[in-house]
Parts: structure tokens; C-alpha cells; sequence
């Protein structure tokens, strides 16, 4: 699955860094921006979108999320393990 240049990657910064992507691609004229989040940066993602509709962009909605398990080995003790993911589509209501 290709990343576009309109996903952005929710990790370990604060949420307003995240806040402040979508409101820039979206000021620059991308139709949709994706927040994708696995494991604990889940609710950092739904904190982004809310954050990002309710606050600085009342014309923003959500056009659809996925949700899925990725299997992830670890490198070291070659176990696998089961992380849940968001996929959070952002674009200008209709």
C-alpha cells in the first residue's frame, strides 16, 4: 500500500504537531488527508481528527475509517504479535 503525500503518520509527537499537518496540507489543496495510527498511537489519531473538525476547520469531516490488525514480528525473539491500526480519511464536506 503506497503512501501518498497526503497521509500523515501519528507516533510519539504531541497531538497540536499533528493538528498543525492536516491544517497545512489542507490550506496547500489536498481534497483528503489520512491519519494513520497503530497501537497506542490510536487515540492520538482520533484526538488529531476531532481536534482538527471541531476546532480549526468546521468545514472538515470524517469520509471514512478502516480499522485492521497488522501482524508484526518481533526482529529479536522472532514472536508474533497482533497490533490493532486506524485509518482516519479527513477531507471538506460535500
Amino acid at each position: 500500500m503506497p503512501e501518498s503525500s497526503t497521509t500523515i503518520l501519528i507516533g510519539k509527537k504531541p497531538v497540536m504537531n499533528y493538528v498543525l499537518a492536516c491544517l497545512t496540507m489542507i490550506q496547500n489543496g489536498a481534497s483528503e488527508v489520512v491519519l494513520k495510527a497503530r497501537g497506542r498511537a490510536i487515540s492520538k489519531a482520533v484526538d488529531t481528527a476531532e481536534i482538527t473538525r471541531k476546532k480549526f476547520a468546521q468545514d472538515i469531516v470524517v469520509k471514512n475509517i478502516k480499522i485492521d490488525t497488522e501482524q508484526i514480528k518481533n526482529a529479536e525473539t522472532g514472536n508474533v504479535s497482533n497490533v490493532s491500526s486506524i485509518e482516519i480519511y479527513l477531507g471538506k464536506a460535500a
